[in-house]
């Protein structure tokens, strides 16, 4: 019952990550390559069907830094479009070199993931300077 329980919530979990990841514009390549997930686990969910298996520690970690980046750019910025854009906006930042913070994390690796949350998460402190 208590495993069940666990699947349900990261089914559900996995398919706000995909909301969010959608709205960044990303390509199904993309989302599949952030979250770790294969091609047919993507169809299944945005199918509205659940995850078929459960999630591993790595694939609910990058659910997690997805769902932090959204959290942070809700906080950071007034308009829907700066919250949905932002991640596909080329960024002049020296980590990004000019790519886009959604072709960063794209390159599937987690470290790519975490760091870019890193550098999102650091314009919370230049929000509350502004």
């Amino acid at each position: 019952m208590m495993s069940n329980d666990v699947g349900h919530r990261s089914s559900t979990a996995l398919k706000v990550a995909l909301r969010i990841i959608s709205a960044w514009r990303a390509t199904p390549h993309q989302a599949c390559r952030i979250l770790r997930i294969s091609p047919s686990t993507y169809r299944r969910i945005v199918q509205g069907h659940t995850a078929g298996k459960r999630l591993d520690l790595d694939q609910l970690q990058r659910i997690g830094f997805v769902l932090e980046i959204h959290a942070t750019l809700r906080t950071v910025f007034d308009s829907q479009y700066n919250v949905q854009g932002f991640p596909g906006f080329k960024n002049g930042n020296e980590f990004f070199e000019g790519r886009s913070p959604l072709q960063v994390m794209a390159q599937g690796d987690m470290i790519a993931i975490y760091e870019t949350y890193k550098r999102i998460e650091q314009l919370k402190s230049f929000a509350t300077i502004a």
